[in-house]
């Protein structure tokens, strides 16, 4: 006779410390649990993720509570119809195509080159600490347009704001923290609203205060929450992302060997990390109407909480699930940054990530001028870091020793 396994706490240090083994028990035993820590229903295979992305039935209105207090307003994620058709469109062209690429790509390649020159000569350093969480902060506020000395600023605000998102126990000063950040960054933004108002510039800030579309423009509140929004997001999803992608390559040399040596790798090695370690690893819906999945009943209202980082190992969907491969043929580098995915980790449907290709133009000229900078790089306490974090997750420090190249800043990027 099988004993069933119990179900995992979701907020346990156990899970915290590595969350794959108790995703696993969910997918093969609970498809569809009531989790009393955090009173939401957890789905974890990747058919029932993806639906509830898609499926019109399955609202954002649970970011009401969520992500409002934080960003001061209503965000593109919480918005639906024809509000979140229009809202998108007012904010999208700058996230792709001639705009991203003519505008904002040499903002993105000298922001790469400056952090890397902190620590182009140094013998090892921390990719996380001295790139990966303070580059992606970086770009966005010279893509905003706003006082370069100002970075460090931003970065502080950007811990505290993700902090009070990631805050699942609910710890009252994380919360207070999140919300005061918030408060601040629009303080400091609403003034500079004004004048890019009156004398707009060629900044994605003026580009937010000026555009529009069907008659509709975004309003101080609007233009303040999108950047809290874009700060947490677009920093967060990078940030770690970044480091678990040089984590996973150096913890595979011969793939790491096969995308220094081969550098239209990088995509799908960044497709691959999305799949393998999400930097998101979960996110709340709530059904409109009460809907069946999972094998059981969901009541209209209740939040469902989507288990990314379990429907990206879903081993009904992908071959080999826990096992990381830039070369696997069940995951599309060409269509891994649209709404036509086939991995969870910038959601799906009409609320897929509208900032993935601007995640991927980053991810794509950082790891090129760190590998033209640095032709040797292992890990420095000759272990694989191990990942922190249960609502997003990735690697808090990755101590690296460095080889530096003659060539550095030369061949890509710079």
């Amino acid at each position: 006779m099988t004993t069933l396994p119990q179900p995992p706490d979701i907020l346990s240090p156990e899970f915290a410390a590595d969350p794959y083994p108790a995703y696993r028990i969910l997918r093969e035993h609970y498809p569809l649990f009531h989790d009393p820590g955090t009173d939401s229903f957890l789905i974890s295979r990747y058919e029932d993720v993806a639906r509830a992305f898609r499926d019109p039935v399955f609202t954002s209105d649970n970011y009401e509570w969520q992500l409002e207090p934080a960003h001061g307003g209503r965000t593109l994620p919480q918005m639906s119809g024809r509000e979140h058709a229009v809202r998108r469109a007012l904010v999208a062209p700058a996230f792709r195509g001639r705009e991203l690429r003519e505008k904002f790509l040499p903002v993105i390649e000298r922001n790469a080159r400056e952090r890397i020159d902190t620590f182009r000569d140094a013998a090892e350093t921390d990719l996380v600490a001295r790139f990966a969480t303070r580059f992606p902060v970086n770009v966005i506020v010279d893509m905003l347009g706003l006082d370069r000395a100002d970075h460090d600023r931003f970065h502080g605000w950007y811990a505290s704001v993700v902090g009070f998102l990631s805050n699942l126990a609910q710890d009252p000063e994380i919360a207070d923290a999140g919300l005061r950040a918030g408060r601040e960054l629009a303080a400091y933004l609403l003034p500079v609203i004004q004048e890019r108002r009156a004398a707009p510039g060629d900044d994605l800030l003026s580009t937010l205060c000026t555009a529009e579309v069907e008659g509709t423009r975004m309003n101080d509140q609007d233009i303040t929450s999108f950047v809290s929004l874009l700060l947490a997001a677009g920093g967060e999803t990078t940030d770690k992302a970044l480091a678990a992608l040089f984590r996973n390559l150096l913890a595979h040399p011969d793939q790491l060997a096969a995308v220094r040596a081969d550098r239209s790798l990088i995509p799908a090695a960044f497709a691959e990390t999305l799949r393998y370690t999400p930097p998101v690893q979960m996110i709340m819906r709530q059904p409109a109407a009460e809907v069946t999945l999972g094998g059981g009943t969901v009541p209209a209202g209740a939040t469902v909480t989507c288990l990314i980082g379990s429907a990206n190992r879903d081993e009904r969907h992908y071959a080999r699930p826990d096992s990381f491969d830039v070369l696997r043929g069940d995951l599309t580098p060409a269509t891994a940054f649209s709404a036509a995915a086939d991995h969870v980790a910038f959601a799906l449907g009409r609320h897929f990530c509208v900032g993935a290709l601007l995640a991927k133009t980053e991810v794509e000229v950082a790891v090129n001028q760190l590998l033209d900078a640095f032709p040797a790089m292992d890990f420095a306490e000759g272990t694989v870091p191990a990942d922190a974090g249960v609502f997003t997750r990735g690697p808090e420090r990755l101590r690296v020793r460095l080889v530096p190249g003659n060539d550095g800043a030369r061949a890509h990027g710079a």
